[in-house]
């Protein structure tokens, strides 16, 4: 087997597992009516002059299923991410009492939990065009390794290989988007 298709599809596969692991991050920060530190981690909080990652300046967590609680490490840090809350338009509204910033998630609304269902039906797409994106790449190769005398039946059961791992990954996150459209819609 030729060197160039081996090392296309270990550079095929890692791209799928890339865009995969993606697509699961991008989940965690769709609310679900339940409070999860995920969906604030991805915040920026000026430190200093410096955006900075909300988990560098501050400890979050979830004292209960509809609270997030974040305790800055310095009180100064309170307003800054009191800002950054309202300026990621998450749709939340942030309490400082002082010593902590709390955020309750108010339950959803059937409507918001449609809106939220086709985001994530969004997202699987965009994955999947990762995915179609790196077939395209390893066929390109095998094509190449075709012209340049690699048997051409050998050649098409590798294009063959190619599209069951394309459709075994497609299929995980169909799992994923079935499994996170099951968790929105219920109440």
């Amino acid at each position: 087997m030729s060197d160039a298709i081996d090392n296309a599809f270990q550079s095929c596969k890692a791209g799928m597992e890339k865009a995969i692991q993606h697509f699961k991050e991008e989940l965690l920060k769709i609310r679900t009516g339940k409070a999860s530190p995920a969906m604030v981690n991805g915040l920026m909080v000026e430190y200093y002059g410096n955006p900075t990652p909300i988990t560098q300046v501050a400890n979050i967590n979830t004292p209960d299923s509809k609270t997030i609680s974040i305790q800055p490490w310095e009180k100064s840090m309170l307003g800054p991410i009191e800002q950054s809350i309202f300026a990621a338009n998450l749709g939340l509204t942030p309490m400082n009492d002082g010593e902590s910033v709390r955020i309750t998630i108010p339950p959803l609304t059937e409507e918001r939990r449609k809106d939220l269902v086709k985001i994530a039906k969004a997202l699987a797409e965009d994955s999947k065009v990762s995915l179609r994106s790196e077939r395209h790449k390893i066929l390109n190769v095998i094509k190449q390794e075709v012209k340049d005398g690699f048997p051409e039946d050998q050649g098409k059961r590798k294009e063959s290989n190619v599209q069951d791992i394309v459709n075994s990954y497609a299929e995980t996150l169909s799992k994923l988007l079935d499994a996170k459209e099951k968790e929105i819609m219920t109440v």
